[in-house]
């Protein structure tokens, strides 16, 4: 089992960084977008002094690699050396791609989404692909803040030195960029919209939980309550459904219990039976 796990973390990682090398050739150095990181200051020597992106990023990679190392440790950097290499080895492999994007809002729209993507991936594989997204990973151990944030303020400082070389302009859907980034490297990971919470606060608890055992086979917990402003006992049934059942439930309880008091919340990412266990996992059927 653990080795089916490490397996699926380095092929995460493979795939993962292999986003992020097209999306860099593709549409970060074509848009001429420094969107932070290593491969933000390979844009801005490579529109300076003509270097090859590919080298750079690889060079500078070295020492950050021994720091993800120290501080990181050495399970993690193992799989940081296989995104170290593998992101430069795309770049260089693709580089003469004759498919890319120079429009800087193109660019910043479509590249933040697949570079975010690909970071998702990486980090969801316990990975990194090296250069500044090692050091927004020990930003994340050492602060508690997600993914997409640690990396939003890391890259940050990166994108606002290339106004130096670049105008106002590419600095500014730069900044948007490493933004959309952001925000996709953290629904890769925790799939926010995918599935929600459902707390239900009803008088009716044995009607309730029929309609959603008999409707939409999930389960559920209840917790006994007492109203704030009636002081009568009630039920608050929480249950965890897919976007889709929990669309099917609302219909159904404005239909069969409309007196109950619901909130439906986005859950961030749910662990356990029927979501990455069976339905029936460990039970005798």
């Amino acid at each position: 089992m653990n080795k089916n796990k490490t397996a699926l973390e380095y092929f995460q990682i493979i795939v993962g960084a292999t986003l992020v090398g097209l999306s860099y050739n593709l549409f970060l150095l074509p848009s001429k977008l420094a969107a932070g990181g290593i491969s933000g200051i390979s844009t801005i020597l490579y529109e300076l002094y003509n270097l090859s992106p590919a080298y750079t990023q690889f060079l500078i990679n070295i020492p950050i690699f021994v720091i993800g190392w120290l501080a990181l440790g050495k399970d993690f950097s193992w799989k940081t050396l296989l995104g170290t290499f593998w992101v430069p080895f795309i770049i260089w492999l693709s580089a003469d791609i004759p498919y890319t994007i120079t429009n800087p809002l193109l660019g910043a729209l479509y590249g933040g989404i697949i570079l975010g993507t690909g970071l998702g991936i990486v980090y969801k594989g316990n990975g990194s692909t090296g250069g500044t997204a090692a050091i927004a990973q020990i930003v994340k151990k050492f602060t508690g803040l997600s993914s997409g944030y640690s990396q939003l303020i890391v890259d940050g400082f990166v994108v606002i030195s290339s106004i130096i070389v670049f105008n106002l302009e590419l600095t500014l859907f730069a900044l948007m960029c490493i933004y959309i980034t952001s925000k996709t490297i953290d629904i890769v990971q925790l799939r926010t919209s995918a599935t929600k919470l459902i707390m239900i606060i009803t008088e009716e608890e044995e009607k309730t939980q029929s309609l959603i055992r008999e409707n939409i086979d999930r389960g559920l917990t209840k917790v006994r309550s007492v109203g704030g402003y009636s002081n009568m006992d009630k039920t608050m049934i929480l249950c965890v459904a897919e976007q889709q059942e929990a669309i099917q439930l609302k219909k159904i309880l404005q239909k069969q219990i409309p007196t109950s008091f619901v909130i439906f919340l986005n859950a961030s990412e749910i662990l356990g039976r029927g979501f990455t266990l069976d339905k029936y996992y460990g039970q005798k059927l």
